[in-house]
């Protein structure tokens, strides 16, 4: 599972939900289940739902949301299996800025629960893909709270990570964004996490999924046959290619090292180039 980074998180998110629970009239119940360094914390409730808070710093939170979830539930179609929103309370904490989200309680758990990335075949029914690709359909005509991957980002990080120039995003859909293994549960399926969700190039969505399953090469083909409609056109061969971008460089800051090889394999692959030597792991 995941875990703060340090005490200090650990004693600021925990107070935080503490005080989400008490101003939203509602007490949680077991141990709290931590996000991604500890940027968000949750637990299950009393009542029957799950408590989510979310912590970002002040100075790169804009003063008003109108993302995340809370959007999601105004904009997104109930034809996408999400969890639903019942209350949410933001707060302003000084140097942070905390957001808490009452929301539907998911009994199955994820399937990833320690890494974004799979390590095994969790067997899967067709139901769930089935599933995965009506929601992701849904999804995609919905009116986006922002444009979710930057051509400047691109041209940054194209030539650094893939060794070639980044192409022109020209075109985009409606995607959640950050579709990997930690954020999508057992059969049946419920995505998770809408924190980022937006204009997302064509094919970004299953390209995420399918690198983070590169370990598994069963579930990756899958991956690759459900949606080869998208991922084997020149717009999804480039959204694939900036998932590649994003991953490697998430490589070059220290994470998914297992993953690494792989991800590199595939990335020459797709661009036909040798890529950069790798760098020494930033923060």
């Amino acid at each position: 599972m995941y875990s703060p980074k340090d005490e200090i998180t650990r004693v600021r998110m925990e107070d935080a939900l503490a005080l989400a629970a008490a101003r939203l009239s509602t007490t949680t119940t077991g141990a709290p289940a931590w996000g991604w360094l500890g940027r968000t914390i949750g637990s299950r409730t009393e009542g029957g739902h799950w408590l989510r808070v979310h912590c970002g710093e002040a100075s790169k939170t804009p003063t008003a949301r109108n993302e995340g979830i809370a959007l999601a539930e105004e904009r997104v179609s109930d034809k996408v299996s999400r969890p639903r929103l019942h209350e949410v309370y933001r707060w302003d904490g000084g140097e942070y800025v905390f957001e808490a989200e009452l929301i539907d309680y998911i009994a199955q758990p994820v399937i990833s629960p320690e890494t974004p990335d799979l390590t095994r075949d969790p067997g899967l029914p067709d139901s769930w893909w089935t599933t995965l690709r009506h929601s992701l359909d849904a999804l995609s005509g919905a009116e986006p709270p922002r444009e979710t991957i930057r051509q400047s980002w691109a041209d940054r990080v194209f030539p650094e990570f893939l060794g070639i120039p980044a192409p022109a995003i020209t075109e985009r859909v409606t995607g959640h964004a950050d579709l990997q293994w930690a954020n999508l549960t057992h059969d049946p399926l419920v995505i998770l996490d809408w924190e980022r969700w937006g204009a997302v190039p064509i094919g970004y969505d299953p390209a995420m999924l399918y690198v983070n399953s590169l370990r598994v090469p069963a579930v990756a083909d899958r991956i690759r046959a459900e949606f080869a409609h998208i991922l084997d056109t020149p717009a999804g061969r480039i959204g694939e290619q900036i998932a590649l971008a994003e991953m490697l460089q998430a490589v070059g800051r220290g994470w998914y090292v297992e993953l690494a090889p792989l991800l590199r394999q595939r990335a020459e692959e797709v661009t036909g180039v040798r890529l950069p030597a790798p760098t020494h792991p930033t923060t």
